[in-house]
């Protein structure tokens, strides 16, 4: 089992453009942290969520970005575990009027950790 510091450094590297993309509606940027085919689940507001990236990221392109509605924002990393070739990072992200906890799950493809699964749920805080 190997958990190398340079993998939680690239994890995080991944996690500081995902939370920048997502503030800024950046959806190419967004899109290179996922891998093709990945697949978000969980709930919001109580209301089950199971979208295809394809379907997630023509949201992102669709809507007003966090940046652009003036709402605060904030992305944290709360953890990141990596086993070899696989990780997990749980993360909080503030934006608009949600307080999403997220599961991230990671995969290293061609020498580069991307996103492959999304769990998300919504809170009240």
């Amino acid at each position: 089992m190997e958990n190398s510091e340079a993998d939680s450094l690239a994890i995080s590297q991944t996690l500081d453009n995902y939370f920048k993309s997502i503030y800024e509606g950046d959806v190419d940027l967004l899109s290179s942290t996922f891998n093709a085919g990945t697949l978000l689940f969980g709930d919001v507001k109580g209301q089950p969520y199971a979208k295809t990236l394809d379907v997630y990221l023509d949201g992102v392109k669709n809507r007003q970005s966090p940046k652009d509605s003036g709402k605060p924002f904030k992305g944290e990393i709360i953890t990141i575990n990596v086993i070899n070739s696989i990780a997990i990072a749980k993360v909080r992200v503030k934006m608009y009027d949600f307080n999403y906890h997220e599961f991230l799950s990671f995969h290293k493809i061609n020498n580069r950790w991307v996103i492959v699964n999304k769990m998300i749920s919504d809170v009240t805080e």
